[in-house]
């Protein structure tokens, strides 16, 4: 089959989507531009700053895609590309998008508090502490999983990693730029790009002077995340998710041109087998490793977590939230074609989901003229940009929920929690953060990923869970959000028990002792869900007191 149909088909399906479905959920959660945004009524400077979206697309798009869409279609692809494929499609526009705009919005609706305020708001306090528990875990797990991918990306390109570090400072010098002496964000645009093209040269230039072992990127990675936790907005995360978003678009363009002009045909076997191993069958464990590019927990800590703070209208909701997702699931499917387009024995022998990624990308561009090296190189830096915006949101996250849970205060307010404390001090909770997810990332991302994927997508139940309780009690309709939530209890639970059987058959008890906990942390939250939505009094009423 050719892979143009394959993407071409998927490009429709997510662009009616975008405009059909889209629309519709617009108009039945009453999105309305009259609304005042968070980011107006409660601007401080730091977290709640009104952000064009031009902007905050780029930030929003840049830390919940990660390198998720990227591995996750690659090494579920071992169960063959239609099955991939169909959940890419469904999981997209009907779960993953659902959950990731829903989130949004319920965060915006709740003076742009997190999830786990949203679920303190309408389950309570003990929903709102089982949750943050659940949710400081998984955000370990990302800072590991993100933290090895970015480390062995860079080990294989040099270039990227030197062109990267030299973004960050690109990234500072804009937005000093920009939010302190106004330089317009045209002009900083262009002057940015042209020293992030000059940093690319750069990097090509010294990737062979300067090379460092995995471990010393890892110590560079955690220095960088830790200041990342604690900086200002303007001045570091949001200038440089806007200005390596130019990169990823660029990247899943080329991509796709690519594709179009080479015209590859898919070798993979359509479907290959149910069960590949005793504790590795396509349901559920498709459903987890394709992570991201479906659906992914991780986002709705992004979109209630810092987004929700920065949007500027709530009508723009639709574009960040809904659409972020849907070229998420545009590019989780070329990452499947670059995995398609190899024999089965190809696929196995190929390398990490990385090196098949950037290699098959690589070899799409090569057909208007960009050669094999240099396409990797591209696609490799680019890719770290994916996953270090990720990884510097998600610890940033995990000190908001780390603080919260020690204080009264909200995820994501500066002013909320008492910095004397040392366990609601920000650098602290810091400090917890990195340690913990930077020795996990030793271990390598194979034995974090199973685990990481189970307990994001079941993060992502929890969520969805908390949006339909928010608008059960708001006294609007939410069965768009019940059948992916039982959906994913159903797939993560299943996945989790299979975890904890591997691991414990293979001795790898600090998994065992984590998958546990997410399990019986998440039966519990469900058990709550469960007691409001079988309530009739809870339906169309808000919690009058929290317990």
């Amino acid at each position: 089959m050719s892979a143009i149909l394959l993407i071409v088909v998927a490009a429709a399906l997510l662009l009616v989507a975008y405009i059909v479905y889209g629309g519709w959920l617009a108009r039945r959660w009453g999105i309305d531009a009259k609304n005042i945004a968070p980011s107006h009524a409660k601007e401080d400077g730091v977290d709640f700053v009104p952000t064009a979206k031009q902007i905050l697309i780029g930030h929003h798009f840049s830390s919940i895609a990660g390198a998720g869409p990227i591995t996750g279609p690659i090494q579920a692809a071992v169960f063959g590309w239609v099955p991939v494929f169909l959940w890419i499609m469904v999981g997209g526009i009907f779960f993953g998008g659902v959950h990731d705009y829903g989130a949004l919005v319920a965060s915006m609706r709740h003076e742009g508090k997190s999830i786990g305020e949203v679920i303190h708001a309408n389950m309570g306090k003990k929903g709102k502490t089982l949750f943050s528990l659940f949710s400081f875990l998984t955000l370990i797990l990302v800072v590991a999983a993100f933290t090895d991918v970015v480390a062995t990306t860079f080990i294989n390109s040099a270039a990227a990693g030197i062109s990267s570090m030299l973004f960050i400072l690109i990234a500072i010098a804009f937005g000093i730029a920009v939010y302190r002496k106004g330089v317009p964000i045209g002009i900083a645009t262009v002057i940015g790009l042209v020293l992030m093209g000059l940093a690319i040269y750069l990097g090509l230039t010294l990737q062979n002077v300067i090379v460092l072992p995995k471990i010393a990127w890892v110590i560079i990675l955690i220095i960088y995340i830790a200041i990342a936790s604690t900086a200002p907005v303007w001045i570091l995360l949001q200038p440089r998710d806007y200005l390596n978003s130019f990169l990823l678009y660029s990247m899943i363009a080329g991509a796709f041109v690519g594709i179009i002009l080479a015209r590859p045909t898919l070798q993979l076997p359509a479907f290959t087998e149910f069960k590949l191993s005793q504790y590795n069958m396509l349901f559920p464990m498709l459903f987890v490793t394709v992570a991201c590019g479906a659906i992914s927990g991780f986002h709705s800590l992004v979109s209630s977590g810092t987004t929700s703070k920065q949007i500027d209208n709530e009508k723009d909701a639709k574009l960040i939230g809904y659409g972020s997702m849907l070229i998420e699931s545009l590019l989780a499917v070329i990452s499947l074609i670059a995995a398609a387009v190899l024999t089965r024995e190809g696929l196995a022998n190929g390398g990490s989901p990385i090196n098949i990624f950037a290699n098959g990308c690589a070899n799409f561009m090569n057909a208007f003229g960009l050669p094999v090296d240099v396409g990797v190189i591209f696609v490799s830096l680019a890719i770290s940009a994916f996953a270090l915006t990720s990884l510097d949101t998600a610890t940033r996250l995990a000190r908001f929920v780390f603080q919260e849970f020690f204080s009264k205060g909200e995820v994501g307010t500066e002013s909320a929690v008492d910095e004397s404390n040392l366990l609601t001090n920000k650098y602290f909770a810091t400090l917890i953060t990195v340690v913990l997810g930077g020795g996990l990332a030793l271990k390598g991302y194979q034995v974090v990923w199973p685990i990481f994927g189970s307990a994001n997508q079941l993060l992502a139940a929890l969520a969805l869970m908390a949006v339909a309780v928010w608008l059960r009690r708001d006294g609007k309709g939410y069965n768009m959000i019940l059948i992916p939530m039982a959906f994913m209890f159903a797939v993560c639970l299943s996945a989790l028990v299979l975890v904890f059987m591997s691991n414990l058959a293979k001795g790898g008890y600090i998994m065992v002792v984590i998958s546990a906990i997410l399990f019986a942390l998440a039966i519990v939250l469900l058990i709550e869900g469960i007691k409001i939505f079988t309530d009739p009094n809870t339906k169309g009423q808000r919690l009058k007191a929290q317990n």
